[in-house]
């Protein structure tokens, strides 16, 4: 099973992947976690990478589809792997169709968290405020603001995403400002 989560920082991907991940035996792949791979265990993509992220640039995404395309091909993926975090971006979103293509592969799903952008900001204030009342500290762009701004670029970025798989008859969408458990079951309901 080969699965993207889309859906706005907040909207739940991390919760549903991990209960996914639990359920099927298959791996979630984030995007950062992947790189810090990479650049750690110095594969030759690896040490590109860290040559322009040492340099203070961004990583382009040639680099990342690669780290992508090597990480899919992992023992652990053979059953199917959860995308969290990429493609971020309709050129990726295409280049992730050509990479799938050449290893003989397609994705099953591509589930959208539809998500009230107003909601999740009060979710994340009531997040912080139960962090600091537990004795936690929250982290540095958990603050209305950076989560703002988090949802422009999403919206400037990743929303396209959905315009594209829709168009191609692949995007199912979610009711993300559900209940866990109900959303867990809209999910399931998808992939039967």
């Amino acid at each position: 099973m080969r699965l993207i989560f889309l859906g706005p920082p907040g909207a739940g991907k991390g919760t549903q992947a991990k209960l996914l991940t639990e359920r099927y035996g298959i791996p979630q792949l984030s995007t950062g976690d992947m790189l810090r791979a990479a650049v750690a265990q110095a594969t030759e993509v690896g040490k590109r990478a860290k040559a322009v992220m040492d340099a203070g640039q961004l990583v382009s995404d040639e680099i990342v589809n690669e780290i992508v395309s090597d990480r899919i091909d992992q023992p652990d993926c053979a059953k199917g792997f959860i995308l969290d975090g990429y493609p971020r971006t309709v050129p990726q979103a295409v280049a992730l169709d050509g990479m799938l293509a050449e290893k003989g592969l397609k994705l099953d799903a591509v589930i959208e968290l539809k998500v009230d952008e107003a909601a999740l900001v009060r979710r994340m204030e009531n997040r912080v405020a139960e962090t600091v009342a537990a004795g936690g500290t929250a982290r540095s762009d958990d603050n209305p603001e950076a989560f703002r701004r988090r949802l422009e670029e999403y919206r400037v970025k990743t929303a396209p995403l959905s315009e594209h798989y829709a168009r191609s008859g692949r995007l199912k969408t979610v009711d993300g400002m559900a209940d866990v458990d109900t959303v867990t079951a809209d999910i399931q309901k998808i992939l039967a």
